[in-house]
């Protein structure tokens, strides 16, 4: 691409909520002017899209390829919370997302991670004190503290808790939030703490409370976690405080479309597409202070044509003036990495995932398709001389989380609506800690795909007898770093695997990994026993 050129076509201004004929000049990468004149082009030019909230390693890719696919659908930015990797390897893994990301045109806005591990009822790779979190947000490329999750820390105001909301406010910085279901006076007293945003939500009601305590609200639509149709009307009346994020994004569904396609569904939805693209553009920008530019004099060149304003079907993106997609090819070069990585547990045999039954009655984990929260039941066990089995019949599966940072007994209980018939799965993705969890319909099968995932150092998998299928992610059991379509195509199989077992799940892999996130009601469990995210104790299995 030329150091100076201009391009033509229906400028979209989202800042002003305008759309006029015109052209833009760009030169040395930045706009140098943005002028009305007639045009015959009907192409649609537009600020870069921005995900305001997404956990890159969720994509299996590290920051370089997530970027190559991100790209094609006219996204330029991400607000990047790195505490999955953080929970793996701690510092050294935001550096190695730091330094994969500065390899790239990308703007990856990494944010420093507020909960290393999430709650202290389980086992991460590494823990962050509000000393390491200073360190990190008193640099230039951390620009805001990640999702602070641990809400009842803030509400009972745990110093450590606050030390780091405080650190984050001596720089200036903005506090990301994370409180699912929290209304009421408990929302002001999270908000008045200092945090200022949350993509929790997943009623318009529970919405409504945080925008008027304050806080920006994200919709998001990511593989698991689906809310953009209970919360989308909110645009409609409060356009300053909605922003769009994916949170968690599988390979297949990136290649599928991003946050271009948030606007097309605003949009079929009836919402008007400057407002949407207000959501997608400046919101972001401002809130975090993006280094992302808007379409205005002296802003960096980052812009994307559209062929239109309802499809929102992308033609070219740009970034610092420089075209990185164009006809749905991405034109960023492939990046080399490192694979840093950690696993300290011995393969399992059968013996140590047996549960002798306490009594006939046990709670159960019982899943919601494209939610993170679950329920709690109590149902009849399964006893099988004298051991609780897992029951297909009745889709009562064993899930099974084993602490991979150290030799450990493996923590069991049970869930339903996985909807298995047959074999087992199992993953080093699992939410935040990322010790490996697995679900199946019998021991052997949990085994054989628990010991696949030690043997390549991560990954998921799928058991079945002799047949074993695998992605092996051998950068902290998260990410790989081969080509994303790649990946993608991989990860495409395993999922369909995962369903020729019996899985009815939109996303079966990705709410495995949720199964083990202790701070999203109501009942999970972790790699110490079975937790109860509403009371925050653990509970026991047999009632």
């Amino acid at each position: 691409m030329k150091d100076c050129f201009e391009i033509e076509g229906q400028i979209v201004d989202p800042l002003a909520g305008r759309i006029f004929s015109g052209r833009v000049y760009v030169e040395s990468g930045r706009i140098k002017r943005v002028s009305e004149c007639k045009t015959e082009s009907r192409k649609y030019i537009t600020p870069g899209l921005v995900d305001a909230h997404v956990h890159v390693e969720s994509s299996m890719l590290v920051p370089t390829e997530f970027a190559r696919l991100a790209v094609i659908h006219g996204t330029v930015a991400t607000v990047s919370d790195p505490h999955e990797i953080a929970n793996v390897l701690g510092l050294a893994g935001v550096e190695f997302m730091l330094e994969n990301a500065r390899r790239t045109l990308f703007k990856f806005a990494f944010g420093a991670p507020s909960c290393v591990p999430a709650t202290p009822f389980e086992t991460s790779g590494a823990i962050l004190d509000s000393a390491d979190v200073r360190s990190l947000l008193e640099r230039d490329d951390i620009y805001y503290l990640s999702e602070m999750m641990n809400y009842p820390g803030v509400l009972s105001g745990d110093p450590e808790v606050m030390a780091k909301i405080r650190a984050a406010r001596d720089v200036g910085k903005p506090v990301d939030g994370h409180a699912p279901g929290l209304t009421g006076d408990d929302v002001l007293k999270y908000a008045g703490a200092g945090i200022s945003t949350d993509h929790e939500c997943f009623t318009k009601e529970e919405a409504l409370s945080k925008i008027k305590a304050g806080m920006k609200i994200l919709i998001r639509e990511g593989s698991a976690a689906r809310n953009f149709s209970a919360l989308i009307e909110l645009l409609d009346e409060y356009p300053d405080s909605i922003m769009f994020c994916s949170d968690d994004k599988h390979p297949d569904d990136l290649i599928a479309g991003h946050i271009n396609s948030l606007l097309a569904r605003a949009v079929a939805a009836g919402r008007d597409p400057l407002v949407a693209l207000k959501a997608a553009t400046v919101n972001p920008v401002q809130h975090y202070r993006l280094p992302v530019g808007l379409l205005r004099e002296g802003d960096p060149a980052d812009f994307v044509v559209f062929s239109d304003l309802e499809k929102f079907q992308v033609e070219q993106t740009f970034i610092d003036g420089i075209c990185v997609a164009e006809c749905g090819k991405a034109l960023l070069e492939p990046v080399q990495c490192q694979t840093p990585n950690v696993m300290a547990c011995s393969p399992l045999n059968t013996a140590d995932i047996k549960v002798s039954a306490e009594s006939g009655t046990l709670r159960a984990i019982e899943v919601i398709d494209g939610e993170l929260i679950t329920n709690e039941i109590k149902v009849p066990a399964a006893i099988v001389n004298g051991e609780a089995v897992s029951d297909s019949g009745r889709d009562l599966l064993k899930l099974v989380v084993i602490n991979r940072y150290r030799q450990e007994k493996p923590a069991v209980a049970f869930v339903k609506n996985f909807g298995l018939k047959k074999g087992a799965l199992a993953s080093t993705v699992a939410h935040d800690c990322h010790n490996i969890i697995a679900v199946g319909t019998n021991d052997n099968d949990i085994v054989s795909a628990v010991n696949g995932l030690i043997e390549s150092g991560g990954g998921v998998s799928a058991a079945e007898g002799n047949r074993l299928d695998h992605l092996a992610l051998p950068v902290a059991g998260l990410m790989s770093a081969e080509d994303g379509h790649t990946v993608a195509e991989l990860y495409k199989k395993l999922d369909a695997r995962a369903k020729e077992l019996g899985s009815t799940l939109r996303a079966p892999f990705m709410s495995l990994s949720f199964l083990a996130l202790l701070v999203i009601p109501k009942l999970k469990l972790g790699d110490r026993g079975l937790f109860d995210g509403e009371s925050f104790e653990f509970v026991p299995l047999f009632v």
